[in-house]
């Protein structure tokens, strides 16, 4: 039985490059390569290139392939672990759609929903999901800080509104800093969202879809040793993180099936993160992540041995499942 090509595709255009190939190496060690040959692709601005038997390869972008030794060798189908534009906005999502190659996570739709924390909360939060009071800033359009803090008080967090990773995120204390952290954000995105603090105890559920219905994972308590869960509690260990979380089990098995509504509502594909903070009794929702992270210590694969479940298994129903309905919906 001839064994299909999977491309784990990494890279992208923002500052998350570095933490989409700690995903990427994750998933190409998730994967079951007797089951599949597996291939890394990276894109960026310039190229896409493959990597094959220590070699690179252009890729060609007109049918999503790439030569060795005079045989085109297309790709059966794309695990995107792109955090950021091109791969969690749904423009890759769209380019895949075209070219009728299945992939691993959410549609076009989803993915720009989902993408803009601010659109995708305000969207939520008309099927009565609890959020955070938020405003949203788009560059050139002028502001006013002293009515920011009067609206939102302090604390506020500040970040790009289609960023990760908490890069540019800055928890503003005093009226002072609140220019400069919407600057710094400004520098990662073109709008900048300033959102109310949420006291509580910070919580993310995963959640995926394959042949065998809707998996809810438990959840992961985040303990973060700095002021917020910024990029050094996320990537160089600053945090504690505890699964299954230590919340009561009511809290627990509402969290999941808000997440598992979510999963619906926003119509997601693959594997997704609802991010929370639990406040005087109420989950209140961070954001949605359809691209997360994937390294081996990374939320989902903790939240999936703690299922009693493995990622070769789990990642193997969804391409299976995936493939599936491509060949289904042609």
């Amino acid at each position: 039985m001839r064994r299909k090509k999977i491309a784990i595709v990494w890279g992208g255009y923002s500052s998350e490059r570095e933490v989409s190939a700690r995903s990427a190496k994750g998933i190409y060690s998730f994967i079951d390569k007797s089951k599949y040959k597996v291939y890394m692709v990276k894109i960026n601005r310039h190229s896409w290139k493959v990597e094959y038997k220590g070699v690179i390869y252009p890729v060609d972008k007109n049918t999503f392939s790439f030569t060795y030794r005079g045989e085109k060798k297309r790709f059966d189908f794309a695990y995107i672990t792109v955090h950021g534009t091109p791969g969690e906005d749904g423009t890759l999502q769209g380019y895949l759609d075209m070219q009728g190659i299945p992939y691993s996570n959410c549609g076009v739709l989803a993915s720009a929903l989902t993408f803009s924390k601010f659109t995708c909360n305000r969207y939520l939060a008309s099927f009565g999901v609890q959020v955070a009071d938020s405003l949203l800033i788009r560059r050139g359009t002028a502001y006013d800080g002293a009515a920011i803090v009067a609206r939102l008080g302090l604390p506020v967090f500040v970040k790009p509104n289609v960023g990760g990773s908490s890069f540019a995120t800055t928890k503003v204390k005093e009226p002072s800093q609140l220019q400069m952290a919407i600057k710094s954000a400004f520098e990662e995105a073109p709008e900048v969202i300033v959102e109310s603090f949420v006291p509580g105890t910070e919580v993310t559920c995963g959640c995926f879809k394959t042949a065998k219905g809707l998996t809810v994972l438990p959840l992961t308590e985040v303990m973060p040793k700095n002021e917020f869960f910024d990029y050094k509690a996320k990537y160089r260990g600053q945090v504690q993180e505890i699964t299954p979380a230590r919340i009561p089990d009511e809290m627990t098995k509402k969290i999941q099936d808000l997440t598992a509504q979510i999963y619906d509502w926003v119509g997601a594909k693959g594997i997704i993160r609802a991010d929370f903070i639990v406040s005087n009794g109420n989950p209140v929702l961070l954001e949605v992540n359809t691209t997360p992270g994937m390294t081996v210590t990374s939320f989902i694969p903790q939240q999936v041995v703690a299922a009693g479940l493995s990622m070769k298994a789990v990642l193997d129903d969804i391409i299976e499942f995936e493939s599936i309905q491509e060949t289904a919906e042609r």
